[in-house]
C-alpha cells in the first residue's frame, strides 16, 4: 500500500505539468500585453493638459479648454465645448507644447533671423 502511494505522487506533478505550462503560455501571450496596454493608456489620459489636440473614441475631434480628475471639455469649433469623461479620449493628435519649450522656441526663431547685409 506504501508503494502504490509513492508511486502515484510522481503522477500528479506529471498531471499539473500542462496546465502549469498552459497558465505560463496564456501570462505571456494574452495578461502581459494587456497589462502594458493598460499602462501605457494611464500614461496617456494622466498627461493630457489644456491645448491638446485630441480624439475620443467615438471618433470626435476638438482641443482641451478645460480639465479635471473625471472630465475634460473639448473645443470642437468657435461656439461648441462638450464635456467628456476623461476616459473617453482615445488618442492625442497632438500635444500643446510646455510654457516653457514655447518660450525657447520663440527665442530660437528670432535668433534664427538673419537681417540682410549691405542695405542702405
Amino acid at each position: 500500500m506504501y508503494l502504490a502511494s509513492q508511486a502515484g505522487g510522481g503522477n500528479i506533478w506529471t498531471m499539473l505539468f500542462p496546465f502549469i505550462l498552459m497558465f505560463v503560455v496564456f501570462y505571456f501571450l494574452l495578461i502581459r500585453p494587456q497589462q502594458k496596454k493598460q499602462k501605457a493608456r494611464n500614461a496617456l489620459l494622466g498627461a493630457l493638459k489644456k491645448g491638446d489636440k485630441i480624439s475620443t473614441i467615438g471618433g470626435m475631434h476638438g482641443t482641451i479648454v478645460e480639465l479635471t480628475d473625471d472630465t475634460v471639455v473639448l473645443r470642437v469649433n468657435d461656439t461648441t465645448r462638450i464635456t467628456f469623461e476623461r476616459s473617453a479620449i482615445n488618442t492625442v493628435l497632438n500635444s500643446a507644447p510646455a510654457p516653457a519649450e514655447s518660450k525657447a522656441a520663440a527665442k530660437e526663431e528670432k535668433s534664427d533671423k538673419v537681417e540682410p547685409e549691405g542695405t542702405l
